[in-house]
């Protein structure tokens, strides 16, 4: 979240005049501004004692190679999912026949497709996934990246739509007496593919908007 050219200002010129931390944050807090918001400003500034004005922090800008894996990351976890998607789907034909389904041996190659992607997308979004891990532990202010955010909410925004899509279709199913267990199962494979994506990403971005030093 951008922070108010106002809140920042107020912030270095109440250092510059003296004010302690502590008191800058009450006033502000008093004055109805966010607390959230309060600690990231306060953030801005590093606390060199004996400095005569305050020095900012250094702020962050997309590297080439961040942008790089941040992309390569997000575009495994989508094609990881919809496979892991085509996947269960794959199963739950094979396991509850219809009349309207494509031949078995179609059904079987679309398995054997999903899984030679998996075995490929699914590795490569763990390595990468690890790789930003540890860029991140070393450089706590990595988890404000724009990029990283920006992508965060598009994988957020695409959870949710699924995941209302899915109830939606459950609701309209059970209304019309047409809900089966095939029908189920893959709308509980959808679901449980979007909401573990969704719960991680948003736990994931609340930490990084809650953390004072991003």
């Amino acid at each position: 979240m951008a922070l108010s050219p106002d809140l920042i200002g107020f912030v270095k010129e109440s250092l510059e005049r003296g004010v302690s931390r502590p008191d800058i944050e009450a006033a502000l807090t008093r004055a109805g501004w966010p607390a959230q918001q309060v600690a990231q400003a306060l953030a801005r500034f590093a606390d060199a004692a004996g400095f005569p004005i305050p020095v900012p922090r250094p702020s962050r800008s997309v590297k080439p190679r961040e942008a790089f894996l941040y992309a390569v990351m997000f575009v495994a976890l989508f094609v990881s999912a919809f496979n892991l998607g085509a996947l269960a789907f794959g199963f739950v034909d094979l396991a509850f026949p219809h009349p309207q389904d494509p031949p078995e041996e179609v059904t079987r190659d679309g398995i054997r497709w999903a899984v030679s992607v998996l075995v490929v997308a699914c590795p490569v979004f763990l390595y990468v996934a690890a790789v930003i891990r540890r860029a991140v532990s070393s450089d706590p202010t990595a988890r404000a990246s724009r990029l990283r955010q920006q992508l965060t909410y598009v994988t957020l925004f695409i959870a949710s739509c699924v995941l209302i899509g899915s109830v939606s279709a459950v609701v309209y199913n059970f209304l019309d007496g047409a809900v089966t267990v095939r029908f189920a199962l893959k709308v509980l494979a959808v679901g449980a593919i979007a909401g573990s994506a969704f719960a991680y990403y948003f736990r994931d971005l609340r930490e990084a908007e809650t953390d004072p030093e991003t």
